[in-house]
C-alpha cells in the first residue's frame, strides 16, 4: 500500500537560551493518493460492509455471482444462487483459495482506484498526457505494474486514463506486463454510495461486452 509521504522538519538551536521553531508537518499527496481521494478513500475507514452482485454480459450470455464482505472483520460471503459460501480472508486454505480469487477479481473492479495505494510490492509511474484507447480524447495518464512474486496474478500492469479532476474513465489491463493489451474497457455511470463512489459500468468499445455492478450496499458507520 502506498502511504502518504510526511514530512516533519524540527529545528533546534542553543545558545544563552534555547530556541525551538517547529514548522508545520506538511503533507505531499501522490497522483494514487489524489485519484483514490477523488473516488472517495477518506470514507472508506468508516465502512462497515460493502455487498454487490459482479456481473458480465456477453452478447447472448449472462454471469453474476453475489458478495458480502465486512472489511473490519475480514468476513466474506459468496452467494451463488441458493448456495453461499462463509469464510475469513484471514485464514484462507486450500476449500476457501477459489472463492477468494473470485473475490479478488470482482472487488478489484469495484474498487480498482483504491488498489493504487493499499497494494504493495507495486511500481508507479508518474501521469503523462495520452490519447485514451476509447473515447480518443486527451486524459492523463498513470500505471501500475505488480512485482513477479505474491498475489494471484502477480507480474500484472493497469495504465490508468483519468480526467483533471482526477476521476477515473478508462483503463488498459496488460496481463505479465506485456505491451499489447489484454483488455481494455471503460469506466462510466459513477454513482456515490456514502461517500464511496463507484463507476459501476465497465465497456468495451467493440462488441456487445459489460461488466457491470447491481445490488450494491455500503453500510457505514454512524
Amino acid at each position: 500500500m502506498k502511504k502518504l509521504l510526511l514530512i516533519l522538519i524540527t529545528m533546534v538551536c542553543f545558545s544563552c537560551k534555547t530556541d525551538t521553531k517547529t514548522t508545520k508537518e506538511t503533507t505531499t499527496l501522490t497522483t494514487a493518493d489524489k485519484i483514490a481521494n477523488a473516488h472517495g478513500l477518506s470514507n472508506w475507514d468508516k465502512v462497515t460492509q460493502i455487498d454487490f452482485t459482479f456481473n458480465v454480459d456477453k452478447d447472448s450470455s449472462h454471469f453474476q455471482r453475489s458478495w458480502s464482505w465486512k472489511p473490519k472483520k475480514n468476513e466474506v460471503s459468496l452467494i451463488v444462487g441458493q448456495d453461499t459460501i462463509n469464510y475469513n480472508r484471514g485464514k484462507i486454505d486450500s476449500l476457501s483459495i477459489q472463492t477468494d480469487q473470485g473475490f479478488i477479481n470482482d472487488k478489484y473492479w469495484l474498487l480498482a482506484p483504491y488498489q493504487l495505494v493499499w497494494d504493495t510490492d507495486t511500481k508507479i509511474t508518474d501521469s503523462v498526457n495520452k490519447i485514451a484507447p476509447i473515447s480518443k480524447v486527451a486524459l492523463n495518464k498513470l500505471t501500475l505494474a505488480y512485482g513477479n512474486a505474491g498475489g494471484y496474478t502477480p507480474g500484472d500492469a493497469y495504465d490508468f486514463y483519468y480526467d483533471d479532476n482526477y476521476m477515473i474513465k478508462e483503463w488498459i489491463f496488460r496481463k505479465g506486463n506485456a505491451a499489447a493489451p489484454s483488455m481494455i474497457t471503460s469506466f462510466e455511470n459513477y454513482e456515490d454510495f456514502n461517500g464511496i463512489k463507484i463507476a459501476k459500468d465497465h465497456k468495451k468499445s467493440e462488441g456487445n461486452w459489460n461488466l457491470y455492478f447491481t445490488d450494491i450496499s455500503i453500510k457505514t458507520e454512524k
